[in-house]
């Protein structure tokens, strides 16, 4: 996952409001204190460690351009501890909303228009839900079927608006409104309060869970993070630290 700089924003306006959902019912995969660990093209090659979950990345950094390319053996590696879930890297950038085919698709582009907002928004949104159907559509390919949950991994190191958080707010709201339709598996987030403040302002989407990268480098010292609401408004399900690889553990 990517951590990078941080950059400045400007809060978001009521539009945030509109967007707000409750999110769909759905059970929560994970035992409470197991332990797991998530894996990406980082560790492309490398053994999968024993526990008793893994989450595997679908992109390599960055929505649309690149693609994880050792996604089947990762996820299939995953998959013997009985419980294996992905993440999709997220992002928005005014080039994405052209209408090409590599980026916005033209079923998001229809489907944006019955979205309340302006025409900015609306083609926001459609990239988020682009975002989302490439990412279905290259983890099916790549026999990452059926996980046991999506997580939206929203990081600062990716491109997104500073000057209008409600373009990625839409963005958000792409992705997830996409994710329900393809699975009925929880929809999560995976940040840091700092960050998805930066990118997303006050938005809570409609989304089951939370990720939360503790940024610490014990178990005793993530651990102190759950407990709490997350960041979008809902419950940590997952705190992450980092040691060989990344580590997470089960509030």
């Amino acid at each position: 996952m990517l951590r990078k700089a941080l950059f400045g924003f400007a809060l978001a306006g009521s539009t945030i409001l509109a967007l707000n959902a409750v999110a769909a019912a759905a059970s929560d995969p994970y035992v409470s204190g197991s332990s797991g660990y998530d894996f990406s093209y980082v560790q492309c090659g490398a053994a999968a460690p024993a526990a008793s979950f893994g989450i595997v990345g679908v992109n390599a950094g960055y929505p649309f351009t690149y693609y994880n390319t050792c996604l089947a053996a990762e996820y299939a590696a995953a998959a013997r501890t009985g419980n294996a879930a992905v993440y999709i890297n997220t992002g928005y950038d005014p080039t994405y909303t052209a209408i090409d085919g590599r980026h916005t698709t033209q079923a998001c582009a229809n489907a944006s228009l019955t979205v309340a907002g302006t025409q900015p928004q609306q083609a926001a949104w459609a990239v988020g839900c682009s975002e989302a159907e490439r990412d279905a559509a290259y983890a099916s390919a790549q026999s990452a079927t059926a996980p046991t949950a999506w997580w939206l991994d929203v990081e600062t190191a990716n491109s997104w608006s500073s000057s209008d958080l409600t373009l990625n707010d839409y963005t958000i709201q792409g992705i997830v409104a996409k994710l329900r339709q393809v699975t009925t598996a929880p929809v999560g987030v995976y940040s840091t309060a700092f960050q998805w403040g930066t990118i997303a302002g006050g938005y809570q989407p409609a989304v089951d869970a939370n990720w939360l990268a503790t940024g610490q480098r014990t178990l005793k010292r993530a651990k102190q993070s759950c407990g709490s609401v997350g960041f979008t408004g809902v419950r940590v399900w997952l705190v992450q630290y980092v040691a060989t690889y990344d580590h997470d553990f089960v509030c």
